[in-house]
């Protein structure tokens, strides 16, 4: 009789314990329920939307519809928007552990998963301490002769008043600046075989990932793995003749971790091309967009000011990309585990609330502080761009020697704008540029 009271207590709290749990259960979904938004078709979601147009229209459409927070499908994963300051800034530095950096795994392949771009906690701490270092501002200023000798010999290329694609050439001008960063003074031969292998990475990067022979995916792939042997060249040579060089390339070579552990080969590979990959499109695009606001501005002289509007105008990264390693619950709303979450920079550069008459290139706005979190070129928290001061003094180096040694027009009348994927005038802002005179 006493067993069976127990066994029938016991059956009791089972049963109230699960219909406790499932209640709870319940209240939690109803308490928190998917943002709103569209999903788009069956796998391919609204990516061909996003690419097809304006990424301004198309996000601002968004938002004026479904609010400041929805969801959309694209690039083959299904992704929460956020496009509030706040909301950034709690997914990138108040509550960074729950998301995790995170890139389209095509991308990642070609890169190399030991990139700092992909990690979080002890190898990303160590890794950025080693990057930041390598480009800091009193690192840098050390190559401020070096910056300026590219540029100097970048622009006389293009004198003489032939047209040029301003994108495509400050494209080889960052990607020479990289070269400097990460190996300094690197002889031709080499120079020129990571350049050649590296634009053939480049047209991988938004391919569509696969192994067939010929596509340029696996054409990418292959040149990958020669500039892991032009590298891995570089590196033996540097280590047979015992050099102990100060650039990026020394810094992670001569690394040790609070054990004594070195960084290994591969991880130094794929964190050069990491940076390779970062220091190029990107700079070279607020570049391009820099000589067409002097163009289209011809008294602005200030030039700290017209590359904080040209980055707030461009907003050549409109977002970043994490996933969220547990449900996380955001003002009412779920984030899922293992979905995409895009803080949307460009949402709030171009926001009247925080810069008024966001389409107009206005640099005297930069007089007065942004409010805090409305300004992130560079993205925020522990997983900023740490090549930040080398992006914005080449910047001014490339302004220096345009303003005081060039004068040049833009060819053509097209003023729109092509996504290749970032932002650039259309064409890539075709110019010609003359030498001035010494008076």
């Amino acid at each position: 009789m006493g067993a069976s009271v127990i066994y029938v207590f016991i059956f009791l709290l089972t049963l109230l314990l699960y219909v406790f749990l499932r209640k709870n259960k319940k209240e939690s979904q109803q308490i928190a329920k998917l943002p709103p938004g569209s999903m788009g078709w069956p796998y391919i979601g609204e990516t061909l939307q996003l690419y097809s147009q304006d990424p301004n229209v198309f996000f601002a459409e968004k938002q004026k519809r479904y609010g400041e927070i929805f969801k959309t499908h694209f690039l083959g994963c299904p992704c929460v928007m956020l496009a509030s300051p706040e909301a950034a800034r709690f997914v990138l530095v108040t509550e960074a552990h729950l998301f995790k950096p995170t890139y389209p795994k095509s991308k990642e392949r070609l890169i190399g998963p030991s990139a700092i771009f992909f990690h979080q906690g002890k190898y990303h701490t160590r890794l950025r301490r080693l990057v930041q270092g390598s480009l800091s501002l009193d690192a840098i200023k050390n190559l401020v002769e070096g910056l300026g000798a590219i540029a100097a010999s970048t622009f006389d290329s293009w004198a003489g008043g032939h047209v040029v694609n301003t994108y495509q050439e400050m494209k080889k001008l960052s990607f020479d600046v990289g070269i400097l960063i990460i190996f300094g003074n690197l002889e031709a031969r080499y120079r020129e075989e990571l350049k050649k292998n590296y634009l053939i990475v480049d047209t991988g990067y938004n391919s569509f990932p696969n192994n067939i022979p010929g596509t340029r995916y696996k054409m990418a792939l292959q040149a990958r793995e020669r500039l892991t042997k032009i590298i891995s060249d570089i590196i033996s040579e540097r280590k047979e003749k015992k050099l102990l060089e100060k650039d990026l390339l020394g810094s992670l070579l001569n690394s040790k971790d609070e054990n004594g552990q070195i960084l290994m080969v591969d991880q130094i590979m794929d964190n050069i091309i990491g940076v390779l990959f970062a220091a190029r499109d990107t700079t070279a695009s607020v570049m391009t967009w820099i000589v067409k606001y002097l163009h289209d501005n011809p008294k602005l002289l200030e030039a700290v000011k017209v590359v904080m509007e040209s980055l707030r105008m461009a907003s050549i990264i409109s977002f970043t990309f994490r996933e969220a390693v547990a449900d996380v619950e955001y003002k009412g709303y779920l984030i899922p585990k293992g979905w995409k979450v895009m803080p949307l920079f460009r949402n709030f550069h171009h926001n009247p609330q925080f810069f008024p008459d966001p389409q107009k290139f206005d640099p005297s706005r930069f007089e007065v502080a942004p409010k805090p979190n409305t300004f992130m070129p560079f993205g925020n928290g522990a997983h900023a761009c740490p090549g930040n001061e080398l992006a914005k003094m080449e910047m001014l180096i490339v302004i220096h020697h345009l303003v005081t040694k060039f004068r040049w027009e833009v060819v053509g009348s097209e003023s729109g704008i092509q996504y290749s994927p970032f932002p650039v005038p259309m064409q890539g802002l075709p110019a010609k540029f003359w030498k001035e005179s010494s008076n």
